[in-house]
């Protein structure tokens, strides 16, 4: 006679064992229906799991994430049925469930095209129209390896043979006449997946291992419901229009080319863009009372080895041999900052000492990961190290939240997601020292009101860290910002401050990145805006144009005034129609048009226009300069 909690609490009893789905029943008609697995326990299971005991549960459906999970599992299994039906002589690998969808790896000698995936897609939607039920069973091991072999399935037969040991039962999951090896759950029935779009083809190694075959991979998309997929989708087609890379492009900024891969051209647009950012932060650092640093491109290899990261990183660091000595090229910032704290003996009345760097680093990622601003080898951190005694550590954390939260309302960020990453099972330090690292940040978030998720062993090897994602205006997040308490490093270089007893101690050392690659945060912000940025980071602010050649030395002298005022301006004196250049200025994205013809230069003003198309009027040049003045405050 099982009693089954709900999660509001209530309870229900049942005279014999019940299913997953009865208990649904038990509740309502329209939750039975919609009931695509259930968490028992904790634990995500198939809602035809016979519960014969007391448990907790939760019935799962398309609106929760985990049902949303259960759906596109399942959807890779779909997919692999309506490939097989088509090209029986695929053989099927692997479907993981990834972000926002699935993919199935494919072992087919003649290679599939876009209009396959049409093919697929369509036969996937056959096969949910069927509403075919999806059952699971169990094989011993061998039996499973045995069946298949003998289905032609020789992927399938390898990975239970590598991967599940002797005499073990397996589950396999079998809807019409596929059956695939899992360990589930997934929905009840093929009709239960009913929004799911196949999106692009790859090539992928067998086992991720380049000296293995390869396979081909299909990537799709599946959701809860037909408008999360078509919003999804126009999501994707938004995010396609922002590609950094396309807009680079199109508005001059940077380029990249394959003598030096990895590494960005800036052109002089772009390198205005950038350095808008990097003086904005150079301004904050300094209201928060950072002093600017900057440490050698190469150190020698014997204080990576000190550091730790030697042994953690060595193979995505950029290395080079003269002299009988090896050096690194510095893949990140902080032993160098080290060696700067080390130099004098501190007192603690010093303490805390704040040390700051543009930071260029080089990191040596796969070819295959990199992706224009946003992977790149060759890139600025906004680094910045903290070094304080353990009484000031609670209060430092804090500033630093506070720090990070300013700089990202600044750049137009106001949904911030926070993670505390946690030790990693291989690090430095013993178990009190982390204790205490963690209990810091976990009380400085808490003492903000903030609300944050735990990553259980996901921290640095050196020490726990909170995590700052934002989210942008599509709904996209990006990672950025991080704060790290270290209690190891600083020792392990002979980092040293005299106590107030006199005795020499080790200070604390907090690793703190905002932006993190200045890279990456540029790229960011050509999405997010769409390229067009707010005044005060846009790389020209204004232009001017003239309409006829009658005005252009009125629209240099108006120019020259606007940049002794510090603006970033550009004129244009083409013998162009005025319509012309207005339309040409406005999709390079300049906030700010100023129109100049025979009545502004009679009357000494400006027209100006917006990027919009709002037409602000004529105005005396020191009024729009006082308007311009006002939009800027605080940020240059």
């Amino acid at each position: 006679m099982p009693i089954i909690t709900l999660p509001d609490g209530s309870q229900r009893q049942f005279d014999q064992p019940v299913t997953i789905v009865e208990v649904a029943a038990n509740i309502s008609k329209s939750l039975s229906k919609a009931a695509l697995a259930g968490k028992l326990n904790g634990t995500l299971v198939d809602t035809s799991t016979t519960i014969n005991d007391d448990a907790e549960l939760a019935i799962i459906t398309e609106k929760d994430p985990e049902g949303v999970d259960v759906i596109r599992h399942s959807c890779a299994h779909l997919m692999a049925q309506a490939v097989k039906e088509l090209y029986p002589e695929t053989q099927v690998t692997i479907g993981p469930v990834i972000e926002n969808g699935f993919y199935y790896d494919f072992a087919r000698a003649e290679k599939f095209t876009p209009e396959d995936l049409e093919k697929i897609q369509a036969k996937m939607e056959f096969i949910v129209k069927q509403n075919l039920p999806v059952e699971r069973s169990v094989m011993v091991r061998e039996e499973a390896i045995a069946f298949f072999k003998q289905q032609g399935e020789q992927y399938k037969a390898q990975i239970i043979s590598d991967i599940i040991p002797e005499g073990q039962e397996i589950s396999l999951y079998k809807q019409g006449d596929f059956i695939d090896l899992c360990r589930g759950p997934h929905v009840p029935s093929t009709s239960k997946i009913k929004a799911f779009k196949l999106r692009s083809l790859a090539g992928a190694y067998w086992r991720g291992d380049s000296n293995n075959e390869m396979l081909q991979r299909i990537y799709g998309t599946a959701w809860g419901s037909k408008k999360d997929l078509t919003d999804y989708l126009h999501r994707l087609e938004e995010a396609e229009k922002r590609d950094h890379r396309k807009l680079g492009k199109q508005l001059d900024l940077f380029h990249f080319q394959e003598e030096a891969p990895g590494m960005v051209f800036w052109h002089p647009k772009g390198w205005a863009l950038y350095r808008n950012i990097e003086n904005y932060m150079r301004k904050r650092l300094n209201e928060y009372g950072y002093q600017e640093v900057n440490a050698p491109l190469l150190l020698d290899r014997s204080l990576w080895e000190k550091s730790g990261h030697w042994d953690k990183f060595a193979g995505n660091m950029f290395t080079t041999h003269f002299e009988n000595r090896d050096y690194v090229i510095k893949p990140m910032n902080c032993p160098g900052h080290i060696q700067i704290f080390n130099q004098g003996l501190t007192s603690y009345r010093q303490l805390p000492y704040l040390i700051a760097e543009f930071g260029l680093v080089h990191r040596n990622e796969a070819s295959g990961t990199l992706h224009g601003l946003m992977r790149a080898r060759r890139f600025v951190q906004d680094d910045a190290h903290v070094f304080c005694t353990e009484d000031q550590l609670q209060e430092e954390v804090t500033k630093l939240i506070d720090f990070t939260f300013s700089v990202y309302k600044d750049f137009g960020f106001e949904e911030v997601l926070i993670k505390l990453s946690t030790r990693p099972e291989k690090r430095v330090g013993n178990d009190d020292v982390w204790d205490k690292s963690e209990k810091a940040l976990e009380v400085a978030l808490d003492s903000k009101g903030l609300d944050w998720e735990l990553q259980l062993g996901e921290g640095a090897f050196y020490g726990p860290k909170i995590e700052f994602t934002l989210k942008d205006c599509i709904g996209r997040t990006w990672q950025c910002g991080t704060i790290q308490v270290d209690f190891s490093m600083p020792g392990r270089l002979g980092a040293e401050y005299v106590a107030a007893d006199g005795s020499k101690q080790v200070p604390v050392m907090i690793h703190r990145a905002i932006l993190g690659s200045l890279e990456r945060f540029t790229g960011i912000l050509i999405e997010h805006y769409a390229g067009l940025f707010p005044s005060w980071l846009a790389p020209t602010q204004i232009s001017v144009l003239n309409i006829t050649d009658a005005q252009a030395d009125y629209v240099h002298e108006v120019t020259k005034i606007l940049q002794k005022n510090g603006f970033k301006v550009e004129s244009d004196l083409r013998n162009e129609k005025i319509g012309l250049k207005i339309r040409e200025h406005t999709l390079q994205k300049v906030p700010y048009l100023l129109v100049v013809g025979k009545r502004e230069m009679e009357n000494q003003q400006v027209a100006v226009r917006t990027r919009g198309g709002e037409d602000l009027g004529s105005m005396p040049l020191n009024d729009f300069i006082e308007k311009l003045n006002a939009e800027l405050t605080g940020f240059i």
